[in-house]
């Protein structure tokens, strides 16, 4: 039995339209995601066979294999949630959001400083990338990551609460190469709800870092 699995999408191919075409989402999630589950399943196996054999002539590829299907399925599975139809705006506590909205403040000095700066990172990431929103355990706070395809450039134990995926597969038949305009469109499609979620879900589980015994 496969250890990962491809999730099902929240919503139909058309629900973030005009943000992200129907296209774009069934080429994303049915081919795109689905090859990183499967290449994160097949590289376990081909681990599991190394140990067998005790044949470890591979193990610097295989290594870097599983991160980078297992980090692209998991940040996969985090976008398509992240996402909804009736999103975007700004998170206020009248939403129901406002420990979020609070967190953002304090960690960016405000939404707006937030906003650009994420912006950038997603725009500006060399090649293929996410800009990522994550929660740092160490100090409590919120910090933007620039992540290089899908598990570079990562500070370790940050728990990402919000994604943008930057790579050409993400846009390129709706936006061609303009891959500010889709970051600057994706703002309107933000769940903030399912971000609040993982924001309250990662700071409950902060101090399952261990830093010192």
């Amino acid at each position: 039995m496969a250890t990962y699995t491809l999730p099902e999408l929240p919503y139909d191919y058309a629900a973030l339209a005009p943000v992200i075409s129907p296209e774009i989402i069934e080429l994303h999630h049915d081919k795109h995601h689905a090859a990183y589950v499967k290449g994160a399943n097949d590289t376990l196996e081909q681990l599991a066979e190394a140990r067998d054999k005790d044949a470890w002539g591979s193990i610097n590829g295989l290594e870097k294999n599983l991160a980078f299907h297992l980090s692209g399925h998991i940040l996969h599975s985090i976008y398509w949630h992240n996402m909804t139809g009736d999103g975007g705006g700004e998170p206020h506590e009248k939403d129901g959001v406002g420990e979020l909205a609070d967190a953002i403040a304090e960690s960016f000095g405000s939404y707006a400083g937030f906003k650009a700066q994420l912006t950038k990172a997603a725009a500006t990431t060399q090649g293929s990338g996410w800009g990522v929103l994550a929660y740092e355990p160490v100090s409590g706070r919120l910090i933007v990551e620039q992540v290089y395809d899908h598990q570079g450039n990562v500070g370790q134990g940050s728990v990402p609460v919000l994604v943008f995926d930057a790579w050409e597969h993400a846009f390129y038949l709706q936006y061609k190469n303009q891959k500010v305009d889709f970051i600057e469109a994706m703002w309107q499609v933000v769940n903030w709800q399912d971000v609040a979620k993982r924001y309250a879900s990662a700071k409950q589980r902060a101090n399952n870092l261990l830093l010192a015994p």
